[in-house]
């Protein structure tokens, strides 16, 4: 089923569509026909484009638009349709969406069941409930958001801005839940900054070291006083900033050879007290005492969306339809929120997160209902239309 008519198709239909499309990152093709399918009959324009060249693209993007009234806001869903590889060792077919019994109630398994098309199908089936005097809604949906997101989001961001539509409040369908479906929204994420770490030294035996210059030495030494770093001891939002090597590589096949260089990787993730250019120029002059250099690769800010009315309204949606009180929260890793920000106020939420990623990705079916409802009800609060 790699299309159909959202007019007539209930929310696991929607998801079951978009699962059974194959669209390992970056995402192109079949996942954005059925994704199409899905919007036109609801009344949305739909704008597609493909952005980039190899080794990060190309990349299908998709924006899509119902205009309400003049003047009237304008509420956006984000997200993504690629998902990453499903590796091996599913019980059944990962792109062959398949729906069991358990005891809790029905799942819904396959590839992307909750990272994330069940949240588009839930955004979808939202959208078909919302009526267009309400005001605007857009669709903001990239196929490379688990990939290097060069030619995703941050293209779809130019296309919105070219084209004048620049949304009030985004909401991100990232699975952000952890016990139950409710229990945490994200007001915002840690910056994360990869750093590539080099020492040069001269190649020897290593029975006369006198004749040599060792990197290993140096680039040990190095790595120990990057990890003695305190960089903060968090905030009133974020936890504390950490660092972490995360690759040494020598390649050094000879036992009696002292190498010519030696190279390290470090990731950082870090709150708002903090910049990537910032955290890459105090590890580059670290580097440098150590006789080595450092080559930073920024993969977003640290951002925060404060609490206020969009979260307010947000947490009072979650709680109608659930009765939970969800938490608002910083933490986990990064996602285009990290974009989004830069356009109007965002928060992420959607699906519980236990098996994003993993063998076996499912959803309870209860939830793919109850996140619909509440996505109806947020975004018609924003848009000011009330229940």
């Amino acid at each position: 089923m790699s299309q159909i008519a959202s007019a007539a198709a209930s929310v696991i239909d929607l998801a079951q569509a978009l699962i059974a499309c194959p669209s390992v990152t970056p995402a192109q093709g079949l996942v954005f026909d059925c994704l199409e399918a899905q919007l036109a009959p609801l009344g949305f324009a739909v704008t597609r484009f493909v952005r980039g060249e190899a080794p990060d693209g190309p990349v299908e993007n998709l924006y899509a638009v119902r205009r309400g009234p003049e003047g009237s806001r304008h509420f956006a869903f984000a997200g993504h349709v690629d998902v990453v590889p499903p590796g091996d060792g599913w019980t059944s077919a990962p792109f062959a969406p398949e729906v069991r019994s358990a005891p809790g109630g029905d799942l819904l398994y396959g590839r992307g069941a909750v990272d994330m098309k069940g949240s588009i199908a839930a955004m979808i089936a939202a959208a078909r409930e919302i009526p267009a005097e309400a005001g605007t809604l857009s669709f903001i949906i990239t196929g490379d958001e688990e990939g290097p997101a060069r030619y995703g989001t941050v293209a779809l961001i130019e296309h919105m801005r070219e084209a004048g539509e620049v949304p009030d409040v985004i909401v991100v369908g990232e699975p952000t839940s952890v016990n139950r479906l409710g229990d945490m929204m994200k007001i915002g994420r840690r910056g994360s900054v990869n750093i590539f770490l080099t020492v040069e030294g001269v190649q020897g035996h290593v029975a006369y070291p006198h004749l040599a210059d060792n990197p290993i030495t140096k680039l040990v030494a190095m790595l120990a006083e990057l990890k003695a770093l305190a960089l903060d001891d968090g905030t009133d939002w974020f936890q504390p900033s950490n660092l972490e090597v995360t690759d040494l590589t020598v390649g050094n096949p000879a036992h009696n050879v002292i190498p010519a260089r030696a190279e390290a990787r470090i990731s950082i993730r870090f709150n708002d007290t903090h910049t990537g250019a910032g955290l890459a120029e105090r590890v580059s002059a670290i580097a440098a005492k150590h006789g080595g250099t450092a080559r930073a690769l920024i993969s977003g800010e640290a951002f925060l969306t404060p609490p206020g009315p969009f979260s307010t309204l947000l947490a009072e949606a979650i709680r109608a339809e659930t009765g939970i009180d969800p938490e608002l929260s910083t933490s986990g890793g990064t996602s285009d929120a990290r974009f989004l920000k830069d356009v109007a106020p965002v928060i992420e939420f959607g699906l519980c997160n236990a098996t994003m990623h993993k063998r076996d990705e499912a959803v309870a079916v209860d939830d793919l209902d109850l996140l619909a409802r509440i996505y109806r009800r947020a975004a018609l609060a924003a848009l000011g239309a009330g229940q």
